[in-house]
This record gives structure tokens, sequence and C-alpha cells, in this order.
């Protein structure tokens, strides 16, 4: 595949909302205590300078203090989205605006989305040399399309479930390069963002979508993982009625033992008002459901890629019926019954809505940040594997968001720690920094 060789400083919907951008931006800092901490601590210094990160990740508010930061520790930075839908175009004109190369804009096609992609494998024909990515879009075109970039990268960071699980399945079959740090499993993400970032979007989405009341509304939440926890918990919080639908058998317990009713598919399906998939894998919705469901029935995924709800089969067979409210949200007439889905089953709270709230991303991005770091600097002590960051860089990033919500710790006394056979500070230093 060929170099690409347009040199566009940027490519955004409207670069004149650059202003509003910057004071949602200013506003979100507030709410982002850990990447402001990691600004302060290390904004001399500069750990990655030298590092040319590609970033593919969906271009939020929130996406937009974290490219500050990786620019203010002293990377250069050419960013994109992971998703059509997710890019708040005025958070995309915002970073333009700083001379950051941004290629996103909310409404892409295909392949736009690929054109975009590629635009930031090159920084003034110097090729990236670290990866920070979001479901591994960008990972996969690099290592299948360009295989010679990968001698030169340091490493890759993954943001989220399904790009995870790529590289998994790359380090089983023998074609993961270089390093790569799952940012996904670290506790301060999958316990923070995927959950209770979805506590507060998933019912976000579907209010801007359709208007509903969700009281007494059945809603069948497909997957009981972390994003199927908040997703679940969400929803019960307006007073609906959730059903879960689970393969494995803890999660289905544990599901269970929160008051849900758990139930197959294809018993769930017929009594639902609203369907969220949130499991990461495919097929979840299929031809035979959405002949089963009532009228009006909504269909949304808050999983990272659209293939969870069989929007092939429904558009190859009933495109013809669609009709499109407003955008992403668009009805389908299925036989005899009309069938709501939002974003064109892609994640619903950014493509409808506008994401996880500031501050749990502030968690996630804490996270990137170090991930990167570590990568850049250290990546000789590291094989061609998938690793998670220390526990103690997890706990690290939890006290950085504690005093903005008012919270104070406890202390072990000697004895105490001596009880249990830790150090007074606990097993793993507060203040550890490696950098």
């Amino acid at each position: 595949m060929p170099v690409p060789t347009e040199k566009l400083a940027y490519k955004v919907k409207d670069i004149s909302l650059a202003e509003w951008g910057r004071k949602e931006i200013q506003l979100a800092e507030a709410e982002m205590p850990g990447l402001m901490s990691l600004r302060k601590k290390y904004g001399d210094t500069k750990p990655l300078k030298g590092a040319r990160i590609g970033g593919s990740l969906h271009m939020t508010i929130q996406t937009a203090v974290l490219i500050e930061t990786l620019v203010a520790l002293g990377a250069e930075v050419r960013w994109t989205t992971c998703n059509i839908f997710s890019t708040q175009d005025h958070a995309a004109a915002a970073i333009a605006a700083t001379g950051v190369p941004v290629f996103a804009w909310k409404g892409m096609n295909e392949e736009e989305y690929d054109w975009a992609t590629r635009q930031v494998l090159y920084f003034d024909n110097k090729p990236l040399n670290m990866i920070l990515d979001d479901g591994g879009d960008l990972t996969n075109m690099v290592l299948d399309n360009y295989p010679e970039l990968a001698a030169g990268i340091r490493g890759i960071t993954e943001e989220t479930t399904t790009g995870v699980h790529r590289l998994y399945e790359r380090v089983k079959n023998g074609s993961l390069p270089v390093p790569a740090i799952n940012v996904n499993d670290s506790v301060t993400k999958s316990k923070f963002d995927n959950k209770y970032g979805c506590r507060e979007s998933a019912v976000d989405a579907i209010r801007r979508g359709t208007d509903l009341m969700l009281a007494g509304k059945v809603v069948v939440v497909a997957g009981y993982g972390d994003v199927g926890k908040g997703t679940a918990a969400s929803f019960k919080g307006t007073g609906s009625r959730v059903i879960v639908t689970e393969i494995d058998p803890i999660c289905a317990l544990q599901a269970a033992m929160e008051g849900y009713e758990v139930k197959k598919m294809d018993d769930a399906i017929k009594e639902a008002n609203i369907v969220v998939t949130a499991t990461g894998n495919k097929n979840i919705i299929q031809a035979k459901h959405f002949k089963m469901m009532k009228d009006k029935t909504v269909v949304a995924n808050i999983g990272h890629f659209d293939n969870e709800i069989d929007m092939a089969w429904l558009e190859e067979n009933y495109g013809h019926t669609k009709d499109t409210i407003k955008p992403q949200v668009d009805k389908f007439t299925v036989d005899n019954h009309d069938v709501i889905v939002l974003a064109e089953g892609r994640l619903m709270n950014l493509g409808v809505a506008t994401g996880h709230p500031s501050f749990v991303m502030s968690n996630s991005f804490t996270n990137q940040v170090l991930a990167q770091m570590e990568l850049w600097q250290n990546s000789e002590n590291y094989e061609n594997k998938v690793y998670m960051l220390p526990k103690n860089l997890d706990e690290m990033v939890a006290r950085l968001h504690l005093e903005h919500l008012g919270v104070e710790l406890d202390e072990l006394s000697e004895e105490q720690a001596a009880y249990i056979g830790v150090t007074k500070e606990g097993p793993y230093k507060p203040d550890y920094y490696r950098y």
C-alpha cells in the first residue's frame, strides 16, 4: 500500500468551532486532575520528547485534554478518531487550531475513515514511532498494510476491550512485532471508565436519541461485564425493568444477585422496549431477533464495533424502509413493526450523546499517558507481548483523583502494617514515579 503523500495540516468539520471547543476544554481540565497532575510533574522534564505518537481514539473534549497532555510532556502527535460518529467537531477544531494535525469529523463514511487513519502514519516524512489506539484499527492498519513501519515503533497502548482482544490474538498467532500495554484492564480504567462511565452515558444516549420515558420500560442489556454492569445500573436508576443476557455463569450470578432477571436473548427480546448490546462479540442481535421485537423497540450498542447488531442483514433486507428521524436515529419497518436503531449500531453513547464525563476519563487517560511514557522510555525491557501497568501505577492514578472528591485516606499504624505483613504505606508505595 502506498505511503500517504497528502500534506494537509488538518481536516476537521469547521475550524471556526475552535473557540467553543477551547472553552469546553478548559472546563474539562478542571475535571481531569490525573492528567493535569502529570503535566505539572513532568512538564519540565519532557519524558516523551522524541516520541511521534499516532493516535486513534474518539476525538472528544476529553481526548483533547489527553492530546495536550502528551504534547506538554514533549511528544509530537497526529490524531484521528476511532469511530465515524464519535468526533465532537468543536473539540477537533480546537486541537487543530493549536497546530496539532487532526483528521476527524462527525459523520465520516468508511472510505474517509480509512483515509483519516492513514494520515497519522507520517510526521513530515518521518513515520510514527508510538501508537495510541482504541479498538485496534490503527494498529491493524500499520501491522497489516505498512509492516515496514513496525521496526521503528517502540510500543502500542490500547484503550478498549475489543482492541485488547485483537492484540492477544496477535500474540497467539505470532504477529505482534512490538510490545503493547493493555490499558483497558487497568483497574482504574475497566472498573471506572467501563462501569461508571457507562452508568452515566448509557441513559443519556437513549434520552437524547428518543426522548422516551424510561420508568417502567423493559430494557434488555446483553452482556454483564464491566460495560454491561454500568449500563444495567444506568437504566435501573431510571426505574426501568432490566433483563440481562449472559453466557458467563459468574457474570450471570452477579446480575441475579443485583436483582436483575437473567434470561436467554430469544426469550428476553420479546419483552424488550429497549435493547442494548454490551458484549464485544458479534451477531448478538440477529435476524430472528429483529422479527421477534415489539413495535418501536429501540436497538442500540455500547460496545466498540458495529457488529454486535447484524446491521448488514437489516440494511440488506429492510434498508428500503429506512427513515432517518434525525442524525443517528433511524426507523426500519421489519414486516409489520418498526425498529428504532441508534448510531447505525455503533457506540450509542458517543454517536448520539457525548460519551463519558471528563472525571472518569481522567482515570483512563492518565493510564494511557503512563503507558506511553513506560514504553517510550523502557521498551527494551519488554518482549513482543501484551503487558499490564503495574499495580502501584493503578493506585497512583486513583490517588491523583481523591482530593478532587474530598476523599481522605486512613493510614495503617506500624502495628497494623506488621499484622498483615506490609509496610505502613501498604504493599505499593503511593509516591511511586519511574520517570
